[in-house]
């Protein structure tokens, strides 16, 4: 066992070790200075808590020390010189002395005042002329943190264990070079699944929202987070801030306001009915026949999802829905929490984690059980992690549905197949307390366009690789609603389906540019047919959570860049996006902002295109204005 130690891979380990123990004592001393404004722990909390600490410590420190880490595996003799030693050593202690005590010890100082991790932002934006006397002023304030930080370099330079004889277990020779190298290839990739949070296929490179995943407080999500990850994960989007003012704080509102105000009397009053979000995985509306008849008006296949279909005929339609992204990991915040997502998407922001008032926590503050259903592993994409930031208390995933069916309905590439989720997801609902809010994620109708086996040669095939599983997808709604439509619980729901984007397979010409590339399915369906007709004019997925509010009895002021549509006429009637400009889509043509936020005015000149122009404006310094405060509430 001793001589494994003293192995360069058993010095590493131990090195990597004492890494975290300085990371924890960082984050205990981070909890002891700002407990009041993250609140008491419970015994409940420790163990998520720790988990997802854990995580991001791998994340830092493989950020900081990375090549650290390859360096001292580096399958060469030249490892064992003096001077390659030197370097090492001076490199541990120098660089996690600053990326990992120092910036973590500075956040107990800096949440005070901000109610956030130390970002990439304050080094992109630290240019006061004295910004050193302040340090010096901090550093003199705090001085008990600064002597810790000596001490937690002394721990660094004392347990690096500097003279041990580090003595490879391989013999001279090939020996040496193969199994040094074997075991420098397996630290490589180790090292990047620490960075990203994982290597399967389901795994995106985790962000600040993932520590969501482990406390549904936004405020001890902080405690979960340490640097050096939140600085050089937040690099891609420092400086994201910088807008155009058009208007004075005092103007501003005027033009447009995310605040919104109850209305005095609801269209249709559907208080205490459950409300079931499907999110649907590329569902253009070039795929629907009833939304697009023309496209199919010389085929001999009349769309892809007759029974969606059949549900927009006996439902409320809005037959000009428009997405506000191009990606999956945007539409959530548009759908829960009615905030686009411009030039970064909103949740890859570190000032996502301020604080809001989403749909999901409005409707569980009114009593509601909350749930979010993906059958990818939990934790994967950032959705269950932007689910819990939002509101939602309970993440249902994969392992969930393979601890009761078994793993044989994995579709092998990002999670378990619609149609057997979706008669899972039921399964939960019925279980549910009501009131409840659900939303779900699917899959299936997603690249690399694959269906299960047994369907492969009863679905059509389509005029695109993604028809398939379209109608594998509309199949799957179908037998779901078949089992459960006679349920009482089933009977009191609001079914509200909506598209995350469109599709990357488009055939018709008028989907391959804008708007029609932003085109998408979107409605609302009740059992009852409390709920029917069509909705023509321009419709987004913002609008998506006033209109579930006004049609639950919200009595409250609430935040929102969308509108009920069924009782606001007076807000713009419009789809905002971003490709590179600012673009709101409204019944009078497109109006489009260039990226300095200069206008370049597409639709007709009229004081009503002007007047349109002037809000959309307003919007996007609002957006800018809340991402710099990072608050999305009423009471800014």
């Amino acid at each position: 066992m001793r001589r494994l130690l003293h192995t360069p891979t058993g010095m590493l380990v131990w090195r990597i070790a004492l890494l975290y123990v300085v990371l924890m004592i960082c984050r205990a001393a981070f909890y002891l200075c700002n407990a009041a404004q993250l609140g008491p722990l419970t015994w409940a909390e420790a163990g998520p808590l720790l988990a997802g600490a854990l995580k991001f410590d791998t994340a830092s420190v493989v950020y900081a020390d990375g090549v650290f880490i390859l360096l001292s595996l580096l399958p060469l003799h030249l490892r064992k010189r003096r001077w390659y030693r030197a370097v090492l050593f001076g490199y541990y202690v120098v660089v996690n002395a600053v990326l990992v005590a120092a910036t973590n010890l500075a956040d107990t100082v800096y949440f005070r005042y901000t109610q956030k991790r130390f970002t990439a932002d304050e080094i992109f934006f630290a240019d006061n002329d004295n910004s050193l006397q302040l340090v010096g002023k901090f550093m003199v304030e705090n001085w008990y943190l600064v002597l810790l930080w000596a001490g937690l370099i002394a721990l660094l330079a004392w347990g690096y264990r500097r003279k041990v004889q580090e003595e490879s277990i391989f013999s001279r020779g090939w020996a040496y070079y193969i199994g040094n190298t074997v075991i420098f290839a397996v630290a490589a990739g180790l090292s990047i699944a620490g960075m990203r949070g994982g290597m399967t296929r389901m795994t995106r490179p985790i962000t600040l929202s993932n520590a969501t995943l482990y406390t549904a407080d936004s405020g001890k999500a902080n405690l979960i987070l340490s640097n050096p990850f939140c600085i050089l994960r937040t690099i891609g989007s420092a400086g994201s801030v910088k807008y155009k003012k058009y208007f004075t704080p005092e103007e501003l509102p005027r033009h447009f306001t995310p605040v919104h105000q109850p209305a005095d009397s609801a269209a249709v009053d559907l208080t205490g009915r459950n409300v079931m979000v499907f999110i649907m995985e590329s569902m253009s509306a070039e795929h629907s026949a009833y939304l697009c008849p023309e496209v199919y008006a010389d085929r001999a296949v009349k769309g892809f999802t007759p029974f969606l279909d059949s549900l927009m005929r006996n439902g409320l339609t809005f037959k000009r829905m428009y997405a506000n992204g191009t990606r999956s990991i945007q539409a959530m915040p548009s759908v829960l929490g009615s905030i686009p997502s411009f030039r970064t998407p909103f949740v890859l922001m570190p000032q996502s984690l301020g604080e809001s008032r989403q749909l999901p926590a409005m409707l569980a503050d009114k009593g509601y059980a909350t749930a979010f259903f993906c059958g990818s592993e939990r934790g994967s994409m950032g959705f269950g992690a932007y689910a819990r930031s939002a509101g939602v208390d309970r993440l249902v995933s994969r392992e969930d549905y393979e601890a009761r069916h078994g793993t044989g309905d994995f579709d092998g590439y990002w999670g378990i197949w619609d149609e057997p989720f979706l008669q899972f997801t039921g399964e939960e609902l019925a279980a549910m307390p009501e009131p409840f809010f659900a939303a779900l994620f699917t899959l299936s109708s997603h690249h690399p366009f694959v269906v299960p086996e047994k369907y492969a040669a009863t679905l059509p095939d389509g005029y695109t690789k993604i028809h398939k599983g379209v109608a594998y997808d509309d199949q799957a709604f179908r037998l779901f609603f078949e089992r459960f439509g006679s349920e009482e619980w089933f009977r009191r729901t609001v079914f509200v389906f909506v598209a995350d984007h469109v599709s990357s397979e488009k055939f018709a010409d008028e989907t391959r540019t804008y708007p029609g590339n932003m085109h998408i399915i979107g409605f609302i369906y009740t059992p009852d047919g409390a709920l029917r007709g069509e909705v023509r004019e321009v419709t987004q997925q913002l609008d998506i959570m006033p209109t579930v509010l006004g049609l639950t009895g919200n009595r409250e002021p609430y935040f929102a860049f969308g509108r009920d549509v069924l009782n606001e006429p007076g807000r713009p009637r419009w789809s905002v996006s971003y490709d590179g400009q600012f673009r709101a889509l409204s019944d009078a043509g497109p109006i489009v902002l260039d990226d300095s936020g200069y206008e370049v005015q597409e639709c007709p000149a009229t004081p009503a295109a002007d007047s349109l122009a002037q809000s959309f404006r307003a919007l996007v310094q609002q957006y800018y204005t809340h991402i710099e405060k990072k608050s999305y509430t009423t009471h800014d």
